[in-house]
């Protein structure tokens, strides 16, 4: 073999070795894009659809049963508990539709889908429950200015039934949480299963199931008080304690209600997902050996479970798009472990102009007006 063929074998072994290296990191890149996508993507909710639905049906047969032995025994706690069932059957079956429409693919004019769907019922569901909530308690005043009679031992059997039917229910939809949240994949690799387990524990639990489920465990409350007061009456002859009973049920339901609604419009708004500290995310970010800073931070929820990140990070001038690219995949790997799976990140260089005047803030004021035609004040496009 002469020289010049040495030489050009080299030559050859070094661009076969460059081709192989840069196939392998685009084999990576594919890998955990993936790996990413399998991640992110929608909660599969067919076990919570079967679950509400066989509650639905529960729900929906003795709610007739409890309705005509409250007007035959003329129990107010029976009424209003045949009254909140049949809430819970609007909630159950509107719960079962809201996960029905958050399955529709994205489209151009609703970009992350009708995930949200779910947040807007769940929403519904709780002011539901206050308007129950203040509606027992009207009730329950105008019974104690005009106490009637009740046929207490029917009432003792209808509510004893209702109990069982309920807790059968919440118990269902209790097991159904659990299934739901369980991921059915099995990822290799020390750091992937680290990863996914840290997601799996931090997952929280869907809003829309938790009003349906509060919706059940309130009207399981209200089927104990109306057992209670129906031997309060029997025993001691307190008829006043079917009111009493109804106004412990109210609260209950108001109270929970009250979460419902509090915890979804702090969704709608785009609020910190709880669990989740700015600083901590700002901090494992900056942790990155080649990030320098990070700001206009902003971390919200699409939907119950499905948190998101949009962030810009400051980096050396001298970084290219190869290398960008490759410290956005990281960090979006180093994201999952908190539970955010859709992050949006900026790469910015530490030596451009803009970035220099460009606010340390973590949060930035989207309230500004545009100085000019090319920037904002408190972002860099």
């Amino acid at each position: 073999m002469t020289t010049e063929d040495s030489k050009a074998n080299a030559i050859h072994d070094t661009h076969q070795s460059a081709a192989d290296t840069h196939e392998h990191q685009h084999d990576e890149q594919n890998s955990h894009d993936s790996h990413l996508e399998q991640l992110t993507s929608p909660q599969d909710t067919k076990g919570y659809q079967r679950t509400l639905l066989f509650s639905f049906i529960i729900i929906t047969g003795y709610m007739f049963i409890e309705a005509i032995g409250g007007w035959l025994t003329g129990s107010l706690a029976l009424l209003s508990d045949a009254g909140h069932m049949l809430s819970d059957a609007v909630a159950l079956g509107a719960t079962l539709m809201a996960f029905k429409i958050g399955e529709r693919a994205a489209t151009h004019q609703k970009t992350f889908g009708y995930k949200r769907f779910e947040i807007l019922v769940a929403t519904v569901n709780g002011a539901t429950l206050i308007i129950i909530a203040l509606m027992i308690f009207y009730e329950a005043l105008k019974r104690f200015n005009a106490p009637s009679d009740i046929a207490t031992q029917s009432m003792l059997i209808i509510a004893t039934i209702g109990m069982l039917v309920n807790i059968l229910v919440a118990w269902l939809m209790h097991r159904g949480s659990h299934n739901g949240e369980a991921h059915g994949h099995s990822h290799e690799g020390n750091d992937t299963k680290a990863i996914n387990n840290t997601a799996d524990t931090k997952e929280p639990v869907n809003l829309n199931m938790q009003s349906a489920y509060l919706h059940v465990l309130s009207d399981l409350m209200g089927s104990v008080a109306a057992i209670i007061a129906a031997l309060l009456m029997m025993s001691f002859g307190w008829v006043w304690a079917d009111a009493v009973a109804s106004i412990i049920v109210a609260v209950l339901i108001l109270f929970s209600g009250y979460r419902v609604v509090r915890d979804s419009v702090h969704i709608l708004m785009e609020g910190t997902p709880a669990g989740i500290s700015l600083i901590t995310v700002k901090e494992t970010l900056v942790a990155h050996p080649q990030v320098q800073k990070a700001h206009d931070l902003h971390v919200w929820s699409i939907t119950s479970g499905l948190n998101a990140l949009s962030c810009h990070v400051v980096v050396d001038g001298e970084m290219n798009i190869h290398e960008s690219s490759l410290l956005i995949a990281n960090l979006e790997q180093r994201l999952l472990t908190l539970g955010i799976h859709h992050a949006t990140i900026q790469v910015e260089s530490s030596s451009h102009p803009q970035t220099k005047s460009h606010s340390d803030a973590l949060v930035c004021d989207i309230s500004e007006q545009a100085t000019d035609n090319n920037s904002h004040i408190g972002h860099n496009h």
